[in-house]
C-alpha cells in the first residue's frame, strides 16, 4: 500500500502541473476527462479486487465439495471381490475372513464418509455413505450369529472372546465422529476407529481357529440357525421398502428414496459376499444334503438385487407407465432370495 500511495501523490502532482501549463493558473477548477482523480481509480480497483476474490472463493468451493465429493464417491458392489491373502488362513474360515476383509475395504481402501464432518468433501455425499452402513448392518447381524452359533460347541458353551468383541465393536453406529460438542467436548471413538477394532478381533480368531485354538462348529444345525437369522433380516428390510413404496410412491421427488435403495443394496451386497464365503465353509454339508441347486439360486437373486444400479432411483407408481420404481424392484429380489433361504432352511430341518 505505501507504494500504491507514492504513486498516488506522484500522479497528482504531475497533474497539476500540466493543468497549470494549459492555461488554468491555479491548476484548479479544471475538468480533464482523460485524467481521472485516483481517488476514484483507487476505489474501483479495490472493488474489482473483492469482487474477483469473492468469485475466486466461490469456484474453489465448487471444485473443492463437487469435485472432490465425485473423486471420493465409490459404490463398490464387485461380485468378484476376494479377501487379499493375508487374510486366508489355512485351517480357518472363509467367511471370517470375509467379513474383515469387507471392513478393510470399506474402511481403509475406499473411506468411511458416513461420519465426516462439513468440512470434508464427502460430507455432503448421500449414496455412498447409505451404502457403507448397508454394509456393515449386515456383517453387525452375521457377527451375532458366529458369537452364537457358528464359534461355540453348544449354547451352554462358552461364547468366543474375540467374535463377542467383534460382535460388539460392529454394533457402532457410523455416523461418530471422534468430536461432537453437542455430546462431550473430549474426543471420543469414532466409527472407523471401532470398525478397525472388529476388524482384528475377527483376524485374530481366525489365526487362532487355524492353529486348533477356536472353535468353527460346521454343523446343519449352526447353519440353518444362521440361514434364519438373515431371512429375518431380509424382511425387516423388505418392510422398510414397502413403506416407502405405500407411503411416498409415485412423488415427483422423494429425498428417501435413494437413502433406502442403497442401505439395503449394500446389506443384500454384503449377504451375498458372506453367503457365498459360508457355502465353502460348509461345502461338504451343502454337497451331502443336496442343496447345491438351491444354494445357487438363492445367490443368484441376491446377486440380481446387489446388482441394481440406476442412474437415479425413482419411487414411480407401481402400477406406472413411464416411470419405474426402484424399490419395488429391489423388493421383488429380496423377497425371492428370502424365499430361497426359507427353502433351505426347511431341507435342513428334514
Amino acid at each position: 500500500m505505501a507504494l500504491f500511495d507514492r504513486l498516488t501523490g506522484w500522479y497528482d502532482r504531475q497533474r497539476h502541473r500540466w493543468m497549470y501549463r494549459k492555461g488554468s493558473g491555479t491548476g484548479t477548477g479544471m475538468s480533464m476527462p482523460g485524467l481521472p482523480k485516483l481517488g476514484a481509480l483507487r476505489g474501483k480497483i479495490s472493488g474489482s479486487r473483492a469482487r474477483k476474490g469473492l468469485l475466486g472463493f466461490f469456484v474453489f468451493l465448487v471444485f473443492y465439495y463437487f469435485v472432490g465429493g465425485w473423486i471420493i464417491h465409490s459404490i463398490d458392489d464387485d461380485p468378484d471381490f476376494r479377501p487379499a491373502a493375508e487374510f486366508n488362513q489355512p485351517g480357518g474360515s472363509h467367511v471370517v475372513a470375509m467379513t474383515a476383509a469387507l471392513i478393510e475395504r470399506e474402511v481403509e481402501d475406499k473411506r468411511w464418509t458416513a461420519n465426516d464432518p462439513w468440512f470434508v468433501p464427502s460430507a455432503f455425499l448421500d449414496n455412498m455413505p447409505n451404502y457403507q452402513q448397508g454394509i456393515i448392518s449386515a456383517l453387525a447381524r452375521f457377527s451375532f450369529e458366529m458369537t452364537d452359533q457358528l464359534g461355540r460347541t453348544r449354547g451352554s458353551s462358552q461364547a468366543d472372546p474375540d467374535l463377542q468383541s467383534a460382535s460388539g465393536l460392529l454394533q457402532y453406529a457410523g455416523d461418530v465422529w471422534i468430536w461432537d460438542p453437542k455430546v462431550s467436548l473430549m474426543p471420543r471413538a469414532s466409527s472407523e476407529a471401532q470398525y478397525r477394532a472388529a476388524r482384528d478381533a475377527l483376524l485374530k480368531y481366525n489365526t487362532r481357529l487355524a492353529s486348533g485354538e477356536a472353535v468353527f462348529e460346521r454343523r446343519g444345525d449352526n447353519l440353518m440357525a444362521t440361514l434364519d437369522r438373515i431371512a429375518l433380516d431380509l424382511g425387516s428390510s423388505s418392510a422398510v421398502l414397502v413403506g416407502s413404496v405405500v407411503e411416498n410412491s409415485g412423488r415427483l421427488i422423494d429425498p428417501t428414496a435413494d437413502d433406502n435403495f442403497y442401505n439395503v443394496k449394500g446389506q443384500l451386497y454384503a449377504y451375498y459376499m458372506l453367503l457365498g464365503a459360508l457355502g465353502k465353509d460348509f461345502e461338504t454339508l451343502i454337497a451331502e444334503r443336496g442343496l447345491t441347486g438351491a444354494w445357487d439360486q438363492m445367490q443368484d437373486s441376491l446377486l440380481k438385487a446387489a446388482m441394481l444400479d440406476p442412474l437415479v432411483v425413482v419411487n414411480g407408481t407401481p402400477d406406472g407407465q413411464f416411470l419405474p420404481n426402484h424399490l419395488a424392484a429391489q423388493g421383488f429380489y429380496l423377497l425371492r432370495a428370502r424365499t430361497q433361504l426359507r427353502e433351505i432352511t426347511n431341507i435342513l430341518l428334514k
